[in-house]
C-alpha cells in the first residue's frame, strides 16, 4: 500500500468516525431534552438518558463534562431549535402588520409543537435560572429573535402605522409571555375557569386574541384614539 493510499484511507477512516461522533452526541443531547423535560434536572439521571440513547453513561462524561454540563447543553439547543426555526419564517417586511402577525402566529405555535420548549423552561425557572445564567451561549440567542421583531417595528414605524414609542423587546416578550403563560399554565388554568383551554377550538381562539392584542399594542389609530 502506497503512501497515498495509506493517507487517503486514514483521512476516511477519520471522517467516518468523526460523523459517528457526531451522531452519538445528538442522540445524547437528543435524549437528554426529552428526559429533563419529563423528569426536570433531579430526576432526570444519566442513567435513564443513556438508556434512550442507547449509549453509556461514560459517553455523557466525554461529550459533556458532568450531567450539569448536558443541561446546560440541552438548554441551549432548544434556544437554538428556536432560533433556527424562527429564521426560516418568510416574512414581507412591506406589509409590517402582516409580518408581525407571522411572528406571533410562529411563537405561538412553534410553543405547541414544542412542549419540551416549555417543560425545559418551566424547570429551570424553579431553580431561578442556576444553570442557564452559567451558559454564555444562551444569551446570544435573544437577539436574533428581538431584532426580527425589531425590523417589523421599524418599517410600521417608517410608514407611519405603528407607534414610535414602542420597543422591540417590549413586543417580543408580550408575545412570548402570553403563549408561554397560556401553555404553561394550562392544567391548573383549565380546573380553575372549568373547561379545556388546548381544545383546537380554544388554542385556535388564544392565537388569534395573541394577533389582536400585539397589533392593538403597536396601532398608532389605537393609541391617538386613547387620546
Amino acid at each position: 500500500m502506497t503512501s497515498r493510499v495509506r493517507t487517503a484511507t486514514k483521512e476516511k477512516l477519520i471522517g467516518v468516525r468523526g460523523l459517528s461522533a457526531i451522531a452519538t452526541r445528538q442522540q445524547i443531547l437528543k435524549a437528554a431534552i426529552e428526559v429533563f423535560s419529563i423528569y426536570g434536572y433531579e430526576g432526570g439521571s444519566t442513567e435513564k438518558i443513556s438508556k434512550l440513547a442507547k449509549s453509556h453513561d461514560r459517553m455523557i462524561y466525554y461529550y459533556f463534562g458532568s450531567k450539569q454540563g448536558l443541561y446546560i447543553a440541552a438548554i441551549q439547543e432548544i434556544y437554538k431549535r428556536f432560533n433556527e426555526a424562527e429564521a426560516k419564517i418568510k416574512l414581507n417586511i412591506e406589509k409590517p402588520v402582516e409580518a408581525l402577525e407571522e411572528v406571533a402566529r410562529f411563537i405561538w405555535n412553534y410553543y405547541q409543537k414544542h412542549p419540551e420548549f416549555i417543560t425545559l423552561l418551566n424547570n429551570e425557572n424553579l431553580h431561578r435560572g442556576e444553570m442557564i445564567s452559567k451558559s454564555r451561549e444562551t444569551k446570544q440567542y435573544s437577539s436574533p429573535a428581538i431584532s426580527v421583531v425589531a425590523t417589523v417595528l421599524e418599517k410600521g414605524k417608517s410608514m407611519g402605522i405603528f407607534r414610535q414609542d414602542i420597543a422591540a423587546r417590549d413586543i417580543y416578550l408580550l408575545i412570548a409571555s402570553m403563549g408561554y403563560f397560556y401553555l404553561s399554565n394550562r392544567y391548573t388554568l383549565s380546573a380553575f375557569l372549568g373547561e379545556k383551554i388546548t381544545t383546537k377550538e380554544k388554542l385556535a381562539h388564544w392565537g388569534s386574541f395573541i394577533d389582536d392584542v400585539v397589533l392593538r399594542t403597536v396601532s398608532l389609530v389605537h393609541q391617538q384614539s386613547k387620546k
